[in-house]
C-alpha cells in the first residue's frame, strides 16, 4: 500500500489561520477529503495520514469523523493537551471510539522557549502515550534538535515521527549543524523521519531538486529506508509546488533504491511506524 504519510485538511478563515500569510493565497480557502482525493489518485497513492493544523480537540474530532467517513484516510495525528492532567481521559475516550487516531503532535516550532519539549507537564502526557498505543509527531525547527534528542532519550519505549526531516535551513543552503544533529537523532532506534515539508524550507520561486537533494540524502544516510516515509505536506506545499510535483522529484531522488526500499519510502514505513492495518 502506497501511502502520503502527512497532510492536511482545514475549513479556511483567517483568524483560525493566521499563519496563511499574504504570499500565500493558494491556501486561503478550504482543503477538504475531495481536494485530496484526485490528486492521490492521480499519483498512485492508496491511503493517507490526516495530521491537525490547529491545536484544538475540536479540530482532532472533525479529523476523526472525516477519518471514519473517508476509507483512504487511514490514520491521524491530532491534537491533545499533553500537559493537561485530564489527558488521559481526553485519550481513552478517544480510543475507544476512533481505531484511526494513531499520533498526537504539538506545534512545538512556534513555542517561544526552545527547550518546551523537556517541560515536566508536557513529558507527563507524552508518558502516558504508549499505554494508548498512541505515536507522537515532533513538529520542530533544526535548532530544536539537541532538546529532541534529550526528549527521545527521556521516553525510549515510545515511538516519535519527526516532521519535515526537522526543516533544515534549506533557503539559506547550510546543511549543518542540521545534518550532525540529525543523525544523533537517528540514532534511537524508536525515530521516523518524514521526507516531506522541504519545498517551503526552501525558496517557493527558485527552488531545484538538485538543491534539495543534499537534505534528502543526509535524511537517507541517517534513517535508511527502513525509517524514512514520504509525506506531501499538502496543501501547504501548494505555496511552492503541485502534489505530483513533489512526488515525482522524491520519486526520482529513490531511484537508486531497490524495489524493497522504495516500497519503505512510499508506504511500507509509515504503515509500520504507524501500526496501519489494512
Amino acid at each position: 500500500m502506497r501511502l502520503d504519510a502527512h497532510h492536511h485538511f482545514w475549513h479556511y478563515s483567517p483568524t483560525e489561520y493566521a499563519w496563511i500569510g499574504p504570499d500565500m493565497s493558494a491556501l486561503r480557502r478550504d482543503f477538504l477529503p475531495a481536494d485530496l482525493l484526485g490528486e492521490i489518485r492521480s499519483a498512485g497513492i492508496d491511503g493517507v495520514i490526516s495530521v491537525q493544523s490547529r491545536q484544538s480537540e475540536a479540530e482532532t474530532n472533525w479529523l476523526l469523523d472525516l477519518a471514519s467517513d473517508h476509507n483512504f484516510i487511514c490514520g491521524v495525528v491530532g491534537w491533545a493537551p499533553l500537559a493537561s492532567p485530564n489527558v488521559g481521559d481526553v485519550l481513552a475516550q478517544w480510543t475507544q471510539n476512533h481505531p484511526k487516531l494513531v499520533a498526537i503532535r504539538h506545534v512545538v516550532q512556534d513555542e517561544p522557549d526552545d527547550e518546551f519539549l523537556l517541560r515536566p507537564h508536557f513529558n507527563r502526557g507524552i508518558a502516558l502515550l504508549k499505554q494508548f498505543n498512541l505515536r507522537y509527531d515532533v513538529l520542530i525547527f533544526e535548532r530544536h534538535l539537541p532538546a529532541a534528542i534529550q526528549f527521545v532519550d527521556r521516553h525510549p519505549n515510545q515511538i516519535f515521527i519527526l516532521d519535515h526531516i526537522a526543516k533544515p535551513r534549506i533557503r539559506a543552503g547550510e546543511l549543518e549543524p542540521w545534518r550532525t544533529n540529525l543523525r544523533k537523532l537517528a540514532e534511537r532506534e524508536n525515530v521516523f523521519c518524514k521526507v516531506s515539508g522541504m519545498v517551503t524550507e526552501a525558496d517557493w520561486h527558485t527552488w531545484r531538486p538538485e538543491t534539495l537533494r543534499p537534505y534528502f540524502d543526509a535524511a537517507l544516510e541517517a534513517f535508511t529506508p527502513r525509517r524514512l516515509m514520504f509525506g506531501s505536506d499538502w496543501p501547504v506545499c501548494l505555496a511552492a509546488c503541485e502534489y505530483g510535483k513533489w512526488i515525482e522529484v522524491v520519486k526520482q531522488w529513490a531511484a537508486g533504491l531497490t524495489p524493497a526500499e522504495q516500497n519503505r519510502l512510499f508506504g511500507g514505513t509509515a504503515a509500520s511506524a504507524y501500526n496501519i492495518l489494512r
